[in-house]
């Protein structure tokens, strides 16, 4: 059952090794190493404004939460670009998943320890630093790439 007869009648050409090459150039990914170094300095930020918000223990609790995604997130960077995670597609696969719940276990590890060792915690402003710093994601996201798209002109 055809949705569109005049694609069923395309061939696949694949790319040139030019044209792909030209498609990686204007299309470069975005390095895991970029989004963790962005939460840590949005970390630093919010504990700031938590200082000169509430003082000490609102800074306290902000970089505890932004500990809880920073070091997790460093953690699975680089569980990812190791050369395991490269090996293969189906090792990329289970490597993704392996580091997930490793990040997963390391987030509540460090509430954990957060709790345990700050007497005087503001859990509020610890979960404003944790989904502020978490947001960071979204923004490398929107981040814009150069170039346009690349046509396939074999056919």
């Amino acid at each position: 059952m055809a949705l569109n007869a005049e694609t069923d009648n395309e061939e696949f050409v694949p790319l040139t090794a030019e044209q792909a090459q030209s498609l990686r150039e204007m299309n470069p990914s975005l390095s895991p190493w970029w989004v963790v170094v962005a939460q840590a300095l949005l970390g630093v930020l919010v504990a700031l404004l938590g200082w000169l918000w509430g003082g000490e223990r609102i800074a306290v609790s902000c970089a505890w939460g932004a500990l809880a995604v920073v070091l997790p997130s460093a953690l699975f960077a680089r569980g990812l670009t190791g050369q395991f995670a490269r090996a293969n597609p189906g090792t990329a696969v289970a490597s993704f998943f392996v580091w997930e719940l490793v990040k997963i276990a390391v987030t509540v590890g460090v509430m954990y320890v957060a709790y345990r060792v700050e007497k005087n915690l503001s859990w509020p402003a610890m979960l404003v630093g944790l989904v502020l710093t978490m947001k960071v994601y979204w923004l490398a996201l929107g981040v814009k790439r150069k170039g346009g798209a690349v046509r396939n002109n074999n056919a």
